[in-house]
């Protein structure tokens, strides 16, 4: 059996190559949506036709974290320059709902502002996603829900890249947001481990625990009080047509939140669609 030819080795070799190292990702049509996901194998952009997302009347408690970042993603969004931020705290105290109701709001006024929802575990690939949003004319919050590292954890170092932008910079175009349940991204009792064992306990953590700092605002989210939480339930009932007498919603939104044995957005959220379900009110997107 005769072997392929020379030429025929050559075009087997240049496909192999191809494979090994793809061409680079075309960019997608940025007008078709204004919010798009990153996937990888294959890199890809996908619009996002409809977020899933609650207006930014609606959150409750959050003010002054609602209006910092408003203001920060506004000065963006006009081309201004605007800080990385880093929403830490309590779960389910509307965090992630807050970067997409922020970005509705932004939208709302006529601004072109696009979001791009990235992965914790798609963080290697984030220089690939930043050259290709570096070409567009768009500008993009770049958005990472529940981000968080262990400590033997490497994914923190390509977050870098976002942070920093190591000798290019990040892209003029975009700003990073993130949310997270911890305010050094990292759990406590792995930095004192770290401290503890390390020759120079100064250093061993240095690098993990600096990577929140490279945020330029921390937006903290606390626990909220029964108040907040009855008038998080009222609001959405108001908004969705959901009729109810005070003292009713009182005590079935108490019983609700001590079966949970908390009390947050995402619970207040959880009764309203139960409520909602039972008085026969469609919850539309």
């Amino acid at each position: 059996m005769t072997g392929p030819s020379g030429d025929e080795a050559l075009t087997r070799i240049a496909e192999a190559l191809e494979r090994m190292s793809p061409a680079p990702l075309a960019a997608p049509d940025f007008d078709q949506a204004g919010a798009f996901v990153w996937h990888t194998d294959p890199d890809r952009l996908e619009p996002v036709p409809h977020v899933n997302r609650v207006a930014i009347d609606l959150l409750v408690g959050v003010n002054r974290s609602r209006d910092t970042l408003l203001e920060n993603t506004l000065q963006f969004a006009h081309g201004l320059p605007a800080n990385n931020a880093l929403l830490w705290g309590a779960r389910g105290m509307g965090k992630s709902s807050l970067v997409k109701a922020v970005h509705a709001e932004v939208q709302a006024q006529g601004l072109a502002l696009k979001i791009v929802e990235l992965q914790r575990e798609d963080l290697p690939s984030v220089s690939r996603l930043l050259t290709l949003l570096r070409g567009s004319r768009h500008r993009f919050v770049l958005f990472c829900d529940d981000l968080s590292f262990s400590h033997d954890d490497q994914h923190y170092k390509s977050l870098k890249a976002v942070l920093d932008g190591g000798i290019e910079g990040r892209p003029e175009n975009v700003v990073f947001y993130a949310t997270s349940n911890r305010r050094h991204l990292m759990p406590r009792d792995m930095i004192e481990n770290e401290r503890g064992s390390a020759i120079n306990p100064s250093e061993a953590v240095e690098e993990k625990v600096s990577l929140s700092d490279r945020f330029g605002l921390w937006l903290g989210f606390h626990p909220c009080d029964q108040d907040e939480y009855l008038q998080m339930i009222r609001g959405y009932c108001d908004a969705y047509g959901v009729e109810i007498d005070d003292q009713t919603l009182r005590a079935e939104a108490i019983e609700w939140q001590a079966t949970r044995g908390a009390r947050s957005g995402r619970v207040a959220w959880q009764y309203f669609t139960d409520l909602a379900g039972r008085r026969g009110v469609v919850i539309a997107p």
